[in-house]
């Protein structure tokens, strides 16, 4: 952006990260990722790469998936045919499940869901009916926690409630990733939720 629009954007600090497990191959569970600082004083960058230095130590197979993270094969190479045609089929089923997801929350009863932009999670937000609520706090759990319980013991599909990120009062989310392969445990949470609606309708 600064150089596409100079002066524009002199003042903007922007900070970009990657990592191999939140990236789109999602390599979950290992740990490697890097950083990039744009528009930062010298001396202010200089200090952020000393602190973070400091407590920084990947494993080594960390380092290595970084390292072809940041360096796929090249066109030319004799694995290059072969990683775009992995790399493009992991991106159109992430497409299609993510899809798949959001067009089920479209349609399920009380639920608001932005379209899926990029991440590799969906955080809808839900009205959770008023007897549900009071269940919940009967169990002395958040009515999201109660959801999202329910939800794991009856098809062991298992989200994050939305408490545990800071939400308004009186609003209840859950967050969802849509890793999982295939689109059929789809079908199964659109059943849960309203089997859960009319229960406490």
């Amino acid at each position: 952006m600064q150089k596409a629009s100079p002066g524009v954007y002199d003042e903007v600090e922007l900070v970009s990260f990657q990592s191999v497990s939140k990236g789109m191959v999602g390599e979950c569970g290992h740990r490697g990722a890097y950083f990039e600082l744009v528009g930062f004083d010298q001396e202010v960058q200089a200090q952020i790469y000393k602190l973070i230095s400091i407590g920084i130590c990947p494993p080594v197979i960390g380092q290595c998936l970084v390292e072809m993270m940041v360096n796929p094969p090249a066109p030319g190479s004799p694995s290059y045919q072969l990683y775009q045609q992995e790399y493009s089929s992991i991106f159109q089923s992430l497409v299609l499940r993510s899809r798949a997801l959001h067009e089920a929350f479209v349609r399920m009863e009380g639920v608001e869901c932005q379209d899926p932009l990029g991440a590799m999670y969906l955080f809808p937000t839900i009205t959770i009916p008023t007897a549900a609520v009071e269940k919940a706090q009967e169990e002395g759990r958040r009515p999201d926690e109660y959801y999202c319980m329910r939800l794991l013991e009856a098809t062991g599909i298992c989200v994050t409630p939305g408490s545990g990120f800071g939400q308004r009062e009186g609003e209840w989310h859950f967050r969802t990733t849509f890793l999982a392969p295939g689109v059929d445990w789809v079908a199964r949470l659109e059943k849960f939720h309203e089997g859960f609606m009319n229960e406490f309708r």
